[in-house]
């Protein structure tokens, strides 16, 4: 059994942050296809030894090594209650290869998360991201600032803008998400289970939005 979450949405909506916090609140584990990926190569499992020689190759992990890394890792111990995806599934065929993959276990997709946000608010959001060149700890200009500017709270390593989080790049990022997603957001929009919300505000903002959605009451405390 197992009831699955999925998050959709644009580069810098906050579907990660979004995707942790439900885990935590569900006791689901929280699943993205780049710790899949991590996981499976550093195991040596034979879908992981597969894809590091893709990826070392410097090509893309096409669809049928992320499929099978997602069967693999629904066949875990800990999935057998269901996982938040992150960043899965991302094409057609790997939104219509989890619907086979779920029917044959006998699990289904609880709920399919849509976080929207206008592009200005996601060049806003992105652009002003510093990240830690030393321990990768992430901040925000205007969010989510540094004690001391430009310097990390954690480590005292340099805070830097990375190139895809520089405006123009951003733009295109949203035209190929767009472009790429539109028939999986198509997909999924007319099931029950299909949740569009703002991303606009604070994380906690966000979270309150998706929980009244799910119609799960906030614990706090």
């Amino acid at each position: 059994m197992g009831e699955h979450l999925i998050f959709l949405g644009p580069p810098g909506v906050g579907k990660g942050t979004q995707a942790q916090v439900l885990s935590r609140l569900l006791g689901l584990p929280h699943v993205s296809t780049g710790d899949m990926l991590r996981a499976s190569v550093s195991s040596g499992t034979a879908f992981g030894q597969r894809a590091k020689a893709v990826m070392e190759s410097g090509q893309l992990v096409g669809d049928e090594l992320i499929i099978g890394l997602v069967a693999e890792r629904l066949g875990m111990a800990d999935a057998r209650d269901g996982v938040v995806f992150d960043g899965f599934p991302r094409t057609m065929a790997q939104a219509q290869a989890l619907d086979d993959l779920l029917a044959r276990r006998g699990a289904r997709v609880r709920a399919v998360i849509h976080i929207d946000l206008p592009s200005e608010g996601i060049v806003e959001r992105l652009s002003g991201r510093r990240v830690c060149v030393q321990c990768g700890a992430i901040y925000h200009v205007k969010y989510q600032p540094s004690r001391v500017e430009g310097v990390c709270d954690l480590c005292g390593g340099r805070l830097v803008q990375r190139d895809d989080d520089q405006p123009e790049v951003i733009l295109k990022r949203l035209e190929v998400y767009a472009a790429e997603t539109a028939p999986l957001v198509a997909y999924y929009e007319r099931r029950p289970s299909y949740h569009r919300v703002t991303g606009e505000g604070d994380a906690e903002a966000v979270t309150s939005r998706i929980l009244a959605a799910l119609g799960i009451r906030a614990v706090h405390g």
